[in-house]
């Protein structure tokens, strides 16, 4: 397991059960558009805003090659404790690695903790061989090379753990990183850029007696509470628990990674003020738009740009998850600190987006993602044989490594429909999803579908041959099995 002993606690009375479809034990729905059930922190939380906003690590390849380390180590993130985390060179959030479109990159990870690990480049198209299939697993004191084409759209990806049945766990105690793909074309636009550009991790999590990190699983055995997904009671970005920093009345670029195990956000500002759009999980849109909210599901990434003009000098403005009670209602505090010039701007066109042309489509997929059937212990049920769970599965059937439940072919374009039971974000490895957004096409690669409604992508087969999944990326659904082989020929 990622975690230690100390830190794979029995939660009893440490949970505030779900409601609705979790009658059955299963924690399956919550208030806030969610799904997954509450783990309550056993010790105290601190204020929100009273913390300052980190930096995150850069990692910038040297000659096109990069190296990470999964290790552990101690750190604060609440305050005058230590938490012993599971990262990426050590650190939570890994660091941030940037990259430049059509420079491949040669990544290295290393593994110095006692059990395996897996990496994937989320919204990476890249050779099956380097992609982080559940099982490519790189052992105890081992190392294993990803090779990245990145000759793909500029786009704020980033890469987690990825191994089988442990994701949620190993994700959980800190194993995910931002990854910035950057285009230098993308620089006439005009967009803020430099110290007017941040990057923010935003993560639920809750902690122990010890300020340890804690999840639902204890002696080997998941809590079956949280089947339908775990939801933190402590909002952190970039590892720092509600922070705040200071801006200018300027304009800001704000690349958001909601990198939740299971929660869904509902981003606004307070006391109010437009959040610009201008790209997605797969790269800039066509047009800026202005929104008020934006709702964001786990593994879902949104390009923003904030205008702190708009405010005084002095002036609090708050970001804050309009899905969230009491202090998850809360994300963090901008201070505007100083007027300041500005030369960004944000053009009226920032991309072009060739829409599919729909008459190319040769195959029309049906995927439903629901509740199946009970599976008695082994994989993906964390039960160790004592019981048995209904599993998550797609169109029926739980997840089963190296068993193709499609196939499709290279050079051509799907339309993939989905339906489900409860909210699942679905995300492809190797492709793109073509989506309408407002009334224009724009790319993503993470669609979040709600309860018992349909969502429709048109998906062009490009890259590479080999096998790939697709899954729910609530972290809990996809370890208990919602997870699906398919191969590109």
């Amino acid at each position: 397991m990622s975690l230690s002993r100390r830190q794979l606690l029995s939660l009893s009375g440490g949970v505030v059960a779900g409601v609705g479809l979790s009658a059955c034990g299963l924690g399956l729905t919550s208030p806030g558009g969610s799904t997954g059930a509450l783990l309550r922190s056993r010790v105290p939380l601190p204020s929100p805003f009273a913390a300052e906003l980190p930096p995150l690590t850069r990692l910038t390849p040297h000659d096109g090659r990069a190296t990470v380390t999964a290790r552990r180590r101690s750190v604060e993130i609440l305050p005058g404790r230590m938490t012993e985390i599971l990262g990426y060179d050590g650190r939570f959030p890994g660091p941030t690695i940037e990259a430049t479109k059509g420079e491949p990159l040669h990544l290295r990870v290393r593994n110095a903790v006692d059990h395996a690990v897996v990496n994937h480049l989320h919204g990476g198209v890249t050779p099956a061989e380097h992609d982080g299939y559940p099982t490519d697993l790189v052992r105890p004191g081992a190392s294993r090379v990803h090779e990245y084409p990145l000759d793909q759209r500029a786009a704020t990806l980033w890469y987690h753990d990825h191994t089988m049945d442990l994701t949620g766990p190993n994700v959980y105690a800190g194993m995910a990183g931002a990854f910035v793909l950057r285009d230098p074309a993308e620089d006439d636009l005009g967009l803020p850029d430099g110290d007017r550009e941040l990057t923010l991790v935003l993560t639920d999590r809750s902690f122990g007696e010890d300020a340890e990190l804690v999840y639902p699983v204890s002696e080997g055995t998941f809590d079956r509470r949280f089947h339908g997904g775990l939801l933190g009671d402590c909002m952190l970005v970039n590892g720092a628990p509600w922070p705040r920093t200071d801006v200018d009345a300027a304009r800001y670029r704000v690349r958001i990674l909601n990198a939740c195990n299971a929660r869904r956000l509902e981003l606004a500002l307070d006391p109010g003020g437009d959040l610009v759009q201008v790209g997605t999980d797969q790269g800039l849109l066509t047009r800026p738009h202005r929104r008020s909210t934006l709702t964001l599901a786990p593994a879902e990434r949104a390009d923003l740009v904030i205008d702190f003009a708009e405010h005084a000098p002095g002036s609090p403005v708050t970001l804050v998850n309009r899905l969230g009670e009491g202090d998850m209602g809360l994300v963090m505090r901008f201070d505007v600190a100083r007027r300041a010039t500005d030369d960004s701007r944000v053009p009226d066109r920032l991309s072009t987006i060739d829409p599919i042309d729909p008459s190319r489509v040769v195959r029309t997929r049906d995927f439903h993602l629901a509740l199946g059937q009970p599976v008695r212990g082994g994989h993906g049920s964390h039960s160790g044989g004592t019981r048995s769970l209904p599993m998550w599965s797609i169109n029926g059937r739980p997840y089963r490594p190296g068993h193709d439940l499609f196939r499709a072919e290279l050079g051509t374009v799907e339309r993939w429909r989905f339906t489900t039971d409860v909210h699942h974000p679905v995300h492809a490895h190797l492709v793109p999803f073509q989506v309408e957004q407002d009334g224009a096409p724009a790319w993503k690669d993470t669609v979040d579908i709600g309860p018992a409604s349909r969502a429709e992508v048109l998906v062009p087969i490009e890259g590479y041959r080999g096998r790939y999944v697709l899954h729910c990326h609530n972290l809990e659904h996809e370890d208990r099995m919602m997870m699906a082989d398919w191969s590109v020929v």
